[in-house]
């Protein structure tokens, strides 16, 4: 899987990219993110990438002909190298976009190659938005600095479920929101069987795999519900 990330802070993703499971994939082959700073494609001495808002307002805004010419070279090498005729899935990480989760990390798992445009500062200019046909994605209901850290959990989250990079096909398949139901995981359990006056269920120790099977499933089912929407949880 490659991975195109356009930031203006490529710097951020140095250890991000060398360290646990995503060194891991990248170590594999399995995993290529190649990072394009499209304060690059800027053509004043300045390297101008945002401009105030026009109609006044605060913050400024990311200005679209840095952002356009670097996914347009992009595009036009993947042309010159044959591979033009291969849709390349477009992501763009912005409050008002579809909520990220188990499923749109298959999707992204299963493209051999995708783009995700990280922003700042008050946003897009809306001209970026109508340029290409985006996949519009946010993490959630709140706001960042930037879209650098969201593009790594895409990475990570789409990563992890290429087949072969972790160690044991059935760890991706039993995390939270994996299982067909879409429940929580449950809950986990190793040495020692003791803990500050707890113990590990006795289930657990019983060897009996289809009651631990049972017992997992229901406590899967309690935490899920434990986490309905609508529940406050503070």
């Amino acid at each position: 899987m490659k991975v195109h990330v356009l930031t203006l802070f490529p710097r951020l993703f140095g250890a991000f990219l060398e360290e646990g499971m995503v060194g891991i994939a990248r170590e594999q082959g399995a995993l290529d993110v190649e990072l394009h700073d499209y304060r690059d494609a800027t053509t004043d001495r300045h390297r101008t990438v945002d401009d105030r808002p026009i109609g006044g307002g605060p913050g400024m805004v990311i200005k679209p002909e840095p952002v356009c010419a670097t996914i347009d070279r992009l595009l036009a090498q993947r042309a010159d190298e044959g591979r033009g005729e291969v849709p390349l899935p477009m992501i763009l990480l912005t409050p008002s976009g579809a909520p990220f989760d188990a499923e749109r990390a298959q999707w992204l798992a299963d493209q051999p190659e995708w783009l995700v445009l990280c922003g700042r500062y008050e946003g897009f200019d809306e001209r970026i938005h109508q340029a290409y046909p985006w996949a519009e994605l946010s993490l959630g209901p709140y706001v960042l600095s930037g879209g650098e850290v969201p593009a790594m959990a895409l990475i990570e989250a789409s990563s992890r479920l290429i087949p072969g990079v972790l160690g044991d096909p059935e760890s991706a398949r039993q995390d939270s929101f994996s299982h067909r139901e879409g429940h929580l995981d449950h809950p986990h359990y190793t040495r020692p069987r003791e803990f500050r006056g707890q113990t590990v269920p006795d289930v657990l120790l019983s060897g009996d795999h289809s009651q631990i099977e049972a017992w997992r499933a229901s406590r899967r089912k309690e935490r899920t519900a434990a986490q309905a929407p609508g529940k406050d949880q503070r």
